[in-house]
Parts: structure tokens; sequence; C-alpha cells
């Protein structure tokens, strides 16, 4: 067991193209989508230890710790590998709950990529992956720690090196429900699949964006705000937006000058996430 106390990054992600090519027998829906990392981040330390419980602080407001995607992480974790040992994760919590950026699956992945460090478990990345998805579609992505194209549900995974921006992300006042915007009966679900090549030339755009705006009006206000300015559009399942620009002054310039209403912040695009910078350089 590795006790010593470590302090881990658990990413968010941006989707800088989704777009939905069908709908599966199983409700679940066929996407081709590109993950790319930024450099904001939530944080985990970790102490392990031979208790044998999982403790987590603080606790999150309305979140039972058995519904707390770092506890189901955790105990996946031990029953997979009827590990006895225990550990107290202490939670720093950066990246907004429901945006789109992925902070839930990347607390679950960064957990899991973690208890394996200082559990000694010595379980694969693939085996962490495949414990992930029965946590969340996006938990894969963020164990790969690569930009990737993803397709299927969003398990298969095509390392790619698009560019690494700048951008604005726009926290939007609304929580956004993943399942719900798949519901949506106007939501466009069968768009062209495309070669990996051609993906990555093409105008990038979010087959989800259209239902976001006609239902969530703060939505629409941030995207037609920020695109007086720059090229803009949502992550995800929604709320945030991301704006994009060559340069981080260019990104703070507007930043400075949003309106009271909008809440955002500045950050990198990464192709190497964080939380891989951290397991392959300072702790090989």
């Amino acid at each position: 067991m590795h006790i010593e106390k470590i302090r881990w990054p658990a990413p968010a992600k941006l989707n800088l193209f989704l777009y939905i090519t069908g709908q599966r027998p199983d409700g679940y829906h066929n996407l081709q989508t590109l993950f790319q990392f930024i450099d904001h981040c939530d944080f985990l330390t970790i102490n392990a230890n031979k208790s044998g419980k999982i403790s987590i602080t603080p606790e999150i407001a309305d979140v039972p710790l058995e519904s707390n995607l770092i506890y189901k992480a955790a105990r996946l974790l031990q029953e997979h590998t009827q590990c006895s040992l225990g550990a107290h994760i202490e939670l720093e919590k950066n990246l907004p709950m429901g945006g789109g950026l992925g902070g839930g699956s990347s607390d679950a992945a960064t957990t899991l990529v973690a208890l394996n460090y200082h559990w000694q478990l010595n379980l694969s990345e693939r085996t962490l992956a495949t414990l992930g998805v029965k946590l969340g579609a996006d938990v894969p992505i963020f164990i790969h720690g690569k930009a990737a194209i993803a397709e299927g549900v969003g398990e298969k995974l095509t390392s790619v090196f698009p560019k690494q921006p700048h951008y604005l992300i726009a926290v939007p006042n609304c929580h956004i429900s993943t399942p719900d915007v798949f519901k949506n009966p106007f939501l466009k679900r069968d768009t062209k699949k495309l070669s990996h090549e051609q993906l990555m030339n093409n105008k990038w755009t979010n087959d989800c964006q259209p239902c976001v705006k006609k239902n969530y009006p703060e939505v629409a206000k941030t995207i037609d705000w920020l695109l007086e300015y720059a090229p803009t559009q949502m992550t995800g399942t929604g709320a945030c937006v991301f704006s994009t620009f060559e340069q981080a002054c260019d990104a703070e310039s507007l930043a400075e000058k949003s309106p009271n209403w909008l809440n955002c912040f500045t950050t990198k695009g990464v192709n190497v996430s964080p939380l891989r910078e951290l397991l392959t350089t300072k702790l090989d």
C-alpha cells in the first residue's frame, strides 16, 4: 500500500463536437464526439489506510454518501478486487455540477486511478475503463487521459491531437438533465457518420444545442451574447458553453467585460489530462 498523501487532479472535459448518428434498440444513442481536457480541475486528496472503509469530506449537500460517484467508484474497486484496504478522500470541488464538463465522471475516474495506485492493485487501464463505464459513459475518457474521438455510446476511443487553444467557459445558472435531452422528441438523431479525417476537418457543431437552447433560455442568452465576440458552442448536453481563442489575453479580456449575469472562467485546452501527467511523469 502506498500510504503517502497525494492530491490528485480530476480535470474537466469539453466536447468539441457532438453528433448523434442513431438510436439503438436499448434506447441509448450512437455518438461521434471529440473529447479534449482543460486545465481546470476538481482535486481529490487521498490517504490510503487499512480500515477497509471509504470516507469522504466534505459531504456534498443533498447527495447521500452511497450516491456519491467517488464512493461508488471506491466500493466498485474494492468489490472487483476483494481489496480489504480503505481510504479517506478530501474533495476540493471546483467544477460545476450538471454543466456538461464531466465533473462527476472525472471524480469517479480519478478515484479508480488513484486507488489502483495507492492500493497497489496493478489493474490495467482497460480494466479500469471497463469498471468505469458502469459508473457513467464519460468515465473511460478520463481514465484514458488523452484527447480522443469517442464512438458507440462513448466507449470506443481513438486518440487524436486537436489544437490546444484557450477557452472562456460560461456557466449558465441552470441544471440540465442528460436523460431529458436524449429523450427530447425533437433531438436530431440522424447525423451521417463520418470518417475521423472528415470529422477533424469539418466545422464542429453539437446536435444537442438546438433543443437545449429552445428549452433553456439561460443557455440561449449565454450563447447569443458570446457569439458576438468568438466562435461559441455548448459542451456535451450542457449547460456549459465555451468560446475559443488563440490567445489567453483575448479570453481574459472578454471575461473581464462579461455582463454580471454571466458566470465564467478562462482555461486552456490540453490533449494530455493533468491526471495522466501526474501518473506518468511524477509517480512512475
